[in-house]
């Protein structure tokens, strides 16, 4: 599949609801209106800078009036576009920063305020000349959140009120252009209604689920409310320039025949692609349609009629030998660039250029484990997925954070991403760096169990009966989820369709979309009704059909079986010390205190607010907590034993039990203290690294019940001539070889090789014990290393509380601009180096560098070994080389100059 870069319109809608979402057909009425999707003209730039505001309630005049170019807006804020009111309030420091400590309590929430109290104009003047020859100019919003009206140079330019925070629109401005190129807009932005009361429950009283937008603005369990709920031109807003013929929502589809290896040559690939095509002026136009990939071009002549738009397909491209597209730990993400062209004569009236990931996804039911399993390129992947919320709260989105993002997700060793039904359909800036990195996407729509009715909630406002109906207008639903399909199809990522959250939508629009608008519009992709369907997963164990949520004992990953395509199976997040001082004050880094007794357990206020998820028990066995950061740094260790252990004891029963799992949640956009891998900030904490260390393609785990030494291989290859080396190494740093011994195995399917269990336990009785696991390939190369620590016969943890100094030796070198290799180095006769943090710090005040791209970290060194690590960072013009902070479990922290 493919990526688009053009913002394209499809016409106004026609009457019948599901005909109206899937054709484009133009409609004039002065100007000409219509809706938006995906990619980059031939010619186009945004209109993100130089942007003004000013709440409607101190605008005494009309839009006709602001936008005349004279008006004044001296006494306006400077204004955030793309942005939300929230975002220009506070970067004009109207309000404090939401996410730090209780400053969200501060600021009015529109439920109380009243809409208006959030209503804004936004002016902004830009430079265009008024087209000539045919020639078109269009001014395209990619996303208004909720309502607004448009004006343009003294004229009112959308006849009818745009509603819908997913419908995008475009407006042809070519006869609204002043001839001497000064142009002013003016746009007056109305929130959502309702806007719903955050009363606490997950979505508040679930009122804001009655529009069609996003859900978790009023608050949920992971999440404060967002006071503005977002109002405001929250994304890309663009000109754009075309000739008389504009190439919309180009369709390419990639046919892959066959069971495909990942090296070799390869047999051709069918190229399917289409573009409809519209005609602004007043008479026939003639010319060509032509798609280019790799060299190769296809084409045909079309005659389009006057004012009209039709779609286009060209003849089918084949592609021998073509380099395909896989998810991350298969194979390469290999791109082509293509692009589709309308030319009238020897002119280019239009063109879009379009990235293309050459891959087939289909889905099969797996009849042992009952679920659903995924196959690319008619290779089954095992789905090891982190659910997402959205990049940031406020919508601050930009192509460095969602590639930041997307990368520690590939970093963490997963193959998928869910988005989840509370939020949006992604960015195409998100899906680039999905096909960048290799991430499939789950993509569901805007429906949740919560808001829309699943269960009694005495939160909520409306019964069940009422809310099931949710939302209110189920035609501009429909429109969005048409307009949506078209803006992100073209993307290799994009793997699945989901109806919504833990529930479908109401019947009407569940069969629109299902029978419908995805036949018509994207019928390459697997439509599930939604997350936790039968479909997918079939539920034979009771409850809701995913969970459990919470931290949980490691062996429970691995013996007691849960549903066997999990959509959500969740966990705790909490970051290190610096991490918390981000967002935390000072006076209320306070660590919590675990009780069993029901209510007894004591969590700050703060901490509380930032909905903090108990460690329980779990951080004593280390040593009770001193103060918060000693909290925290035991806390990394949960965290890496919680993730590490539940990608291996779902790996453990790969094709038996399960087709795949998907985390909830490895990510936050806000500053919560649950389900994150990194914290908002892009700092990562040692759940990241567990599971990279247990999602990783080829990986020797052992089984705390049984004690099954084993390999996981989620390769497509047999690997042979594996060398498995188990040893226990001891407090000192002594080793105790278990075994040594060449083993197989097959293509994505794990082995057990042999029980240690009652030797590993009579070693650690007295003060616990390490045990390391490692596969050599015949060239005597490491291929994997884990590294697990094991109690002591209490439960506890005593030998790790009294381990001497380790001894590590470390050296830090630039290989590039932005590149460090660290090698770590642990003397013969030391004590093992154990739970080493890397960071890189400003010398000046050794605060981290953000985001930081490591190979590996939360690093352990056996005696007599060396690890390398590599950092990646974006260098900033004129800043001094940061130093490597490197501080262990019995190291204390050390600053290191890079060479």
């Amino acid at each position: 599949m493919q990526t688009s870069t053009k913002q394209t319109k499809p016409g106004f809608l026609k009457t019948a609801i599901v005909a109206a979402c899937i054709r484009a057909v133009a409609h004039t009425v002065f100007i000409t209106v219509f809706l938006v999707s995906a990619a980059k003209a031939q010619a186009s730039y945004e209109l993100n800078s130089g942007w003004k505001c000013a709440p409607v309630a101190e605008v005494k005049t009309d839009g006709k009036a602001l936008s005349q170019p004279n008006a004044s807006t001296q006494n306006w804020m400077p204004a955030t576009v793309p942005g939300t009111v929230l975002t220009t309030l506070l970067n004009n420091q109207k309000v404090p920063d939401p996410f730090y400590g209780m400053n969200n309590e501060r600021i009015k929430d529109i439920y109380q305020t009243g809409r208006d109290y959030y209503t804004y104009w936004f002016v902004k003047d830009f430079e265009e000349a008024a087209p000539a020859n045919g020639n078109q100019v269009y001014l395209n919003f990619r996303g208004v959140n909720y309502s607004c009206e448009v004006f343009l140079n003294g004229k009112k330019v959308n006849p009818k009120t745009h509603v819908g925070m997913f419908l995008r629109e475009s407006y042809n401005i070519s006869s609204f252009l002043n001839k001497n190129g000064k142009n002013r807009l003016a746009v007056l932005v109305y929130p959502p209604d309702p806007v719903g009361n955050p009363n606490g429950g997950q979505g508040g009283d679930g009122r804001i689920a009655k529009g069609v937008g996003l859900q978790y603005t009023a608050g949920w369990d992971w999440i404060a409310p967002m006071r503005d709920r977002n109002t405001g031109i929250w994304d890309k807003v663009t000109i754009e320039k075309t000739g008389a013929v504009n190439v919309l929502n180009p369709r390419v589809i990639t046919v892959v025949p066959g069971i495909r290896k990942v090296s070799g040559n390869q047999q051709p690939a069918i190229i399917k692609a289409s573009a409809e095509l519209q005609n602004a002026e007043n008479h026939v136009v003639k010319g060509v349609l032509q798609f280019t990939l790799d060299g190769n071009t296809v084409s045909k002549n079309v005659t389009l009629p006057a004012n009209s738009t039709q779609e286009v397909a060209v003849p089918n491209l084949t592609l021998k030998n073509p380099k395909l597209w896989w998810p991350h730990g298969y194979g390469s993400q290999n791109l082509y660039n293509s692009k589709i062209q309308f030319l009238v004569g020897n002119k280019v009236s239009d063109q879009e250029n379009v990235s293309v990931g050459i891959r087939e996804i289909t889905t099969s039911w797996n009849a042992e484990t009952q679920s659903r399993q995924v196959e690319v390129n008619g290779q089954k992947i095992f789905i090891k997925g982190g659910n997402w919320i959205i990049s940031d709260a406020m919508l601050r989105f930009s192509d460095a954070r969602y590639d930041a993002e997307i990368r520690f997700h590939r970093d963490m060793n997963l193959n998928l991403i869910r988005v989840w039904g509370g939020a949006l359909v992604e960015r195409p800036d998100f899906y680039r760096a999905c096909d960048k990195y290799g991430l499939l996407v789950f993509q569901d729509f805007w429906i949740s169990g919560d808001a829309n009715g699943k269960w009694t909630d005495p939160m909520k406002a409306d019964d069940q009966w009422t809310r099931r109906k949710y939302p209110d207008d189920h035609a501009l639903y429909l429109k969005s989820v048409a307009d949506q399909i078209k803006l992100v199809r073209n993307h290799a990522s994009l793997a699945i369709w989901c109806g919504g959250n833990e529930i479908t939508p109401p019947e009407d629009i569940l069969l629109a979309v299902r029978d419908s608008i995805l036949p018509k519009l994207d019928n390459t992709r697997w439509f599930v009704d939604y997350s936790n369907s039968d479909k997918m997963s079939l539920n034979t164990l009771g409850g809701n059909g995913d969970g459990p949520y919470g931290i949980q004992d490691i062996a429970t990953f691995w013996q007691q079986k849960t549903y066997p395509f999990n959509s959500e199976i969740g966990s705790v997040g909490l970051g290190d010390y610096e991490s918390l001082q981000r967002f935390i004050p000072e006076k209320n880094l306070i660590a919590p205190v675990y009780s069993a007794q029901p209510n007894a357990s004591k969590v700050d206020s703060v901490w509380d607010y930032h909905k903090y998820i108990g460690y329980d028990a779990f951080i004593d066995p280390y040593g009770k907590a001193k103060d918060a950061r000693d909290f925290a740094n035991k806390a990394q260790l949960v965290n890496y034993d919680q993730y590490r252990g539940l990608m291996e004891g779902f790996s453990s029963h790969m094709w038996s039990w399960y087709t795949g799992t998907i985390i909830w949640k490895t990510q936050n956009p806000w500053t919560a203290m649950r389900g994150q891998m990194y914290d908002y900030y892009l700092d990562p904490n040692a759940c990241l690294y567990g599971l990279h260390s247990g999602s990783e393609p080829l990986h020797p785990m052992y089984n705390p019940v049984t004690g099954m030494v084993s390999i996981v291989n989620n390769t497509f290859e047999t690997k042979r001539d594996l060398m498995l080396t188990v040893k226990t190494i001891n407090m000192n740093g002594e080793e105790g070889m278990l075994t040594q011994v060449f083993v197989e195995v097959l293509p994505s399917s794990v082995k057990g090789f042999l029980p240690v269990k009652t030797v590993v336990e009579k070693r650690a009785r007295e003060k616990g014990v390490f045990l390391c696991l490692q596969i050599f390939d015949k060239n005597k190369q490491k291929l994997s290393e884990n590294i697990y620590w094991i109690k002591d016969g209490s439960g506890n943890y005593s030998g790790l509380q009294e381990m001497a100094a380790s001894q590590l030796q470390t050296l830090a070198q630039k290989l590039s601009d932005g590149k460090i290799e660290v090698t770590l180095t642990n003397p013969a006769k030391a004590p093992l180096a154990f739970f080493n943090r890397l960071s890189l710090v400003d010398p000046a005040t050794h605060k981290r560098v953000l985001p930081v791209f490591y190979s590996d970290n939360y690093i352990s060194v056996l005696p007599g070994n060396q690890k390398k690590v590599m950092l990646e960072y974006q260098p900033k013009t004129g800043e001094p080389i940061p130093q490597l902070s490197i501080s262990g479990w019995n190291f204390p922290e050390k600053l290191i100059t890079i060479k």
